[in-house]
């Protein structure tokens, strides 16, 4: 075992994997011996005991992030060839488009540094503008301008500055590439915004389709405890700003590299210290979504009452599961003491929401309000979203014929509900895939921006605030 990676006057305990240091055979061993400190590859107090479900979680975790490690390159080498095609075609009006400007010698080249560019993502669903029937002051304008900066948070930074000033007529105030202390190298990204109307914005960006660092955020199933909080996801820890050797710091060392949560904080403070009637909104898709509710968490730890009094809310869209029980408790605890909102979009079969597991193994829950939407963007309040975690025979069925109805609907939605809401060719592809895997097109941010412009009534936010505080199941 190596040092503590936190200070033992409030870090009760941990289990941090180090996929880097893990060797073939050792990851197998993990599966015959119960005293995971064995193992160089984890990091906890000597004499750790785990039951084997959990090994074998530990051991598929491992798996999957030293994969990912081993395909980054040519995983990130094809995310950028397929960016660049789909940029290709939309820049010269498509593939017969494409055809004729090839023949003219007039080809527009894609330049994944303009304003133009869009990322795999983005190329799912390429709206930029606002709903125009929502305005500030209305009670899901923080929803409506919420999902379109987490959708916009996995943009390149000029094409962010172009969508939150050109488009929105709002002001950025920058975007970031934040360290991760574990990773070693800038791959938490983030950007900051002010609408001009007194609200700050805080935009995480989740995980890109072709970005292996963050799919092994998102597989690296460590956890970390800290007294009176509880357990957390250790990748998304470690994504937010986990400080290897030390934790959670009040403040980090001036000569270390700045994390998110550090370079957010400062940064925030800065600004609602500038404009006493300012407050600040939390958001982000799936990862994205994560984080920005660990956020606020550490706040709570430092008590920063300042920051957490000019909270407004958190909204977060296909957001996984990112603590215990016990966590959930705190969190609600903490929505209650400070008065700001806490509420999570859920549409239809997403799978990343029921992940990871609610159960005796893994023991994550969910807190705060849930809002889902079923495939016809028809939007409840409820306790928790249905097939809380994914894989029940049960739900085979219904989930295939939703996913049946969904790629049935991207053909028709548009003379339904208008050219606004048109799908692309792209977009029915992942359509056509969760035919066969469902849950996977229902994680695009696509569905989430119809569901907050099409389902999201007064009536379902008035639901809402009267459940702030939901028990945590």
């Amino acid at each position: 075992m190596s040092s503590p990676p936190c200070d033992k006057s409030f870090c009760s305990n941990y289990m941090l994997l180090n996929p880097e240091d893990a060797k073939l055979g050792d990851v197998f061993k993990i599966l015959f011996s119960s005293d995971i400190a064995k193992r160089k590859f984890v990091d906890c107090p000597d004499g750790t005991d785990e039951p084997f479900g959990r090994r074998w979680i530990i051991f598929v975790s491992i798996l999957a992030q030293k994969f990912l490690q081993a395909t980054a390159k040519p995983l990130a080498a094809v995310g950028s060839g397929v960016e660049y095609w789909l940029n290709l075609l939309a820049g010269n009006g498509g593939f017969f488009g494409l055809i004729k400007n090839t023949f003219k010698g007039e080809v527009v080249q894609p330049d994944n540094t303009s304003a133009d560019y869009f990322s795999f993502i983005g190329n799912l669903d390429r709206r930029q503008q606002l709903d125009p029937t929502i305005s500030p002051g209305e009670k899901k304008y923080y929803a409506a301008l919420s999902i379109m900066a987490a959708k916009a948070s996995y943009e390149n930074k000029t094409h962010i500055k172009s969508v939150v000033e050109d488009h929105w007529k709002m002001s950025l105030v920058d975007s970031y590439d934040f360290w991760n202390d574990y990773q070693e190298k800038a791959t938490t990204q983030a950007f900051i915004m002010d609408d001009k109307e007194d609200t700050i914005v805080v935009a995480f960006r989740g995980t890109e389709t072709f970005d292996a660092d963050a799919w092994s955020s998102d597989f690296d199933l460590s956890w970390y405890e800290i007294h009176g909080i509880g357990k957390m996801h250790g990748g998304f820890m470690k994504a937010l700003g986990l400080v290897k050797s030390q934790g959670w710091p009040q403040e980090q060392d001036p000569g270390q590299q700045e994390t998110a949560y550090y370079a957010i904080k400062k940064q925030l403070r800065k600004l609602l210290e500038a404009n006493e009637k300012a407050k600040f909104v939390l958001t982000g898709h799936s990862l994205g979504g994560a984080l920005a509710v660990l956020f606020p968490a550490i706040l709570g730890l430092h008590g920063d009452s300042f920051l957490l009094g000019r909270l407004e809310g958190i909204y977060t869209f296909g957001q996984p599961r990112v603590g215990d029980d016990k966590f959930g408790q705190y969190m609600n605890s903490l929505i209650e003491k400070h008065n700001f909102s806490c509420i999570r979009f859920v549409y239809s079969f997403d799978l990343v929401p029921r992940l990871p597991y609610d159960d005796s193994t893994l023991l994550f829950k969910h807190f705060g309000t849930c809002i889902y939407f079923n495939s016809l963007y028809t939007g409840k309040v409820v306790e928790e979203e249905p097939d809380k975690n994914y894989f029940s025979i049960i739900w085979m069925i219904p989930k295939f014929f939703n996913a049946c109805w969904e790629l049935i609907r991207s053909f028709i939605i548009r003379y339904v509900k208008g050219p606004d809401y048109a799908e692309g060719g792209l977009l029915r592809l992942f359509r056509v895939i969760g035919v066969m895997v469902a849950g996977v097109p229902a994680h695009c941010p696509h569905d989430y921006v119809n569901a907050t412009r099409l389902g999201l009534s007064e009536d379902v936010f008035l639901s809402s605030n009267g459940q702030k505080i939901l028990k945590t199941q």
